[in-house]
């Protein structure tokens, strides 16, 4: 069985691999960010610093519970973006999201990351079956089950 601190460290892995294929989508395939996807970046970004505080430290049902509640956020965010492309017609124009999102001192300090450029009900290509949003929707659900028997554990 594999220890709490070690599924951490692998969900930090999981988490780093998902930014850098949602950069590569961006920059190499020319797939502008949304707002809701952004939140999810910043979703992944929480989910990986409190597997790194929870790996390091004893508090590892604490790190658990706030990656918890990082993978609801960012569930939450990829089924409103779910819902944003199978419902185009409810968008018009910008995103109000976005003016919000971008006007955060991440989008201002590192716009080529966290600077929302795209329609949330854009349709997108799918990739092994599914769209961007699913894929990241399945893993922030399975995510939140993993923290959540982590928190149920009686020992790391």
């Amino acid at each position: 069985m594999m220890t709490s601190r070690r599924l951490l460290g692998f969900i930090v892995l999981l988490c780093c691999g998902f930014l850098v294929f949602a950069f590569y989508l961006q920059h190499y395939q020319h797939v502008l960010p949304c707002p809701l996807c952004v939140v999810q970046r910043y979703a992944y970004l929480a989910i990986a610093f409190f597997c790194i505080v929870g790996r390091m430290t004893y508090f590892i049902r604490t790190a658990s519970f706030l990656s918890l509640l990082a993978a609801i956020g960012g569930a939450f965010a990829a089924s409103l973006q779910l819902w944003a492309i199978r419902n185009p017609a409810v968008q018009c124009g910008r995103d109000p999201l976005e003016t919000t999102i971008n006007s955060l001192f991440p989008a201002k300090w590192l716009p080529s990351v966290f600077e929302a450029q795209g329609y949330c009900g854009e349709a997108l290509d799918r990739i092994f079956g599914l769209t961007p949003p699913e894929w990241s929707l399945a893993w922030f659900m399975l995510f939140a089950f993993v923290f959540f028997i982590i928190m149920l554990r009686r020992r790391s």
